[in-house]
């Protein structure tokens, strides 16, 4: 599917949900589908990419559209204990992937493990609950940080 029939589908999908597709979220999903995979970004660190490419586009804004994509499904919202979220494109095609995380040097490494994301649909259906999102993250120092001896 080329990025203009993507574009139309998401198009589509914030109309048939009761939004438009204005040129700020257009810009945003852009900047998401131009990134390359395993890249997520804070609302600060896409703001800044903005600034250079679309200075029309305010923090709050920012913050905004970030919040609406990620509630209506466009974007995965991430939560890396770090004090903010970061978001990531929420391909439906994407494999579910989840995240380790160094707690010394925020490095997030994706990972994908079937087994996990399996377990997380056996509970959901055994309680009945209908899922939205499977994130599993899991803390510890990642191999550079273990040389230098970083603890947190």
């Amino acid at each position: 599917m080329t990025a203009r029939a993507d574009m139309a589908r998401v198009q589509e999908d914030l109309r048939r949900r009761g939004y438009r597709m204005t040129p700020q979220r257009e810009t945003i999903l852009q900047v998401f589908q131009d990134l390359p995979d395993g890249t997520h970004l804070s609302a600060e660190e896409l703001h800044e990419r903005l600034k250079t490419s679309d200075g029309g586009i305010s923090l709050a804004t920012t913050y905004r559209t970030l919040k609406l994509l990620a509630s209506i499904g466009l974007l995965r919202e991430l939560d890396f204990a770090e004090g903010h979220k970061h978001y990531e494109l929420a391909a439906e095609q994407a494999a579910p992937h989840h995240h380790l995380i160094c707690v010394a040097c925020s490095q997030a490494i994706e990972f994908e493990q079937d087994s996990l994301h399996q377990l997380g649909l056996d509970v959901a259906g055994a309680y009945g609950f209908r899922l939205v999102d499977i994130q599993y993250k899991l803390y510890g120092l990642c191999p550079r940080c273990q040389e230098q001896g970083g603890r947190k």
